[in-house]
């Protein structure tokens, strides 16, 4: 079964289907490993990796292609992924949702907001009217080659003209074709009642840590209606904190052997990085 299809079907299914937050391979891996059945790389965690930088519009879609590549070869499981605005108009949208395909993604998600974006829970952000909208995502329908390659549609009109507005703009991307919709950053748990009542589709929970919506776990989110959840920057975020640790600590004290209780070991690291397979291979063309 293609990835695509996989995903599709993970959507689809009556049990929320969460999406492991995943930053470049070795997080990928470290997930597939711990059971996840599809990841999600969002544009948060990619500009923090690739250039120690906030969400807002740095990076390339040419970049974030070859970055998904890499992780979407990493692993067995559906990669979806965040495209942003698009890049630009029609014909952007058209050439990302090729590329991004060619990466080996299973799906990615289009914003209404206005370039350049910002991080969904942070101020100051603003969308583009309707009919602007609507073409890229219409084109981004026609372009992909794979009829399973799934596609979602983001509106961030909720914290910039209102939740009726929000609704309408999800209801209607639905009905244009889009095979899932995400309201991004209502701010209590009866906004998020409601969009799952009004909203006429599947629809994805944004659980920002320290963002603007309530956390909720996975099984209230099930229960108030989502078809799919991410943690987004969760894997990024206890990244950096492990990695200060780390460094203070060495600093501090000249050493690492306080934390070996918080590492992996080194025989479990080539594990998860797939050495022992790498040999099996290797000695089959008799290296």
């Amino acid at each position: 079964m293609t990835k695509t299809k996989r995903l599709r079907e993970l959507i689809s299914a009556p049990d929320l289907l969460v999406l492991y937050p995943a930053h470049d391979a070795l997080s990928a891996r470290i997930a597939e490993r711990a059971g996840a059945k599809a990841l999600t790389v969002g544009g948060f965690a990619a500009s923090g990796v690739l250039l120690g930088e906030p969400d807002s519009s740095q990076l390339t879609a040419t970049e974030l292609a070859k970055f998904y590549a890499g992780i979407c070869a990493s692993v067995d499981i559906p990669v979806f992924v965040d495209a942003d605005t698009g890049f630009g108009g029609v014909t952007n949208v058209i050439r990302t949702v090729k590329d991004f395909e060619r990466a080996g993604t299973a799906g990615l998600f289009l914003e209404d907001q206005r370039f350049p974006k910002r991080c969904g829970h942070t101020p100051g952000k603003d969308v583009i009217p309707v009919d602007e909208m609507v073409p890229k995502l219409k084109a981004a329908l026609d372009s992909r080659t794979d009829e399973n390659f799934v596609i979602m549609g983001r509106t961030d009109a909720l914290g910039v003209l209102g939740i009726e507005e929000a609704i309408t703009r999800a209801n209607l991307y639905l009905e244009i074709g889009c095979d899932i919709v995400f309201v991004e950053a209502p701010e209590t748990t009866s906004q998020m009642r409601r969009i799952c009542e009004e909203v006429e589709g599947p629809l994805l929970a944004n659980m920002v840590d320290g963002g603007r919506s309530p956390m909720l776990t996975a099984q209230q989110l099930e229960e108030l209606g989502f078809a799919v959840a991410v943690w987004p920057v969760a894997s990024v975020l206890i990244v950096s904190r492990a990695l200060e640790s780390l460094y203070r600590t060495l600093r501090a004290t000249g050493s690492t052997v306080s934390l070996h209780s918080q590492m992996v070991d080194f025989e479990e690291y080539m594990e998860i990085v797939g050495l022992p397979d790498l040999r099996e291979r290797e000695s089959r063309y008799g290296s």
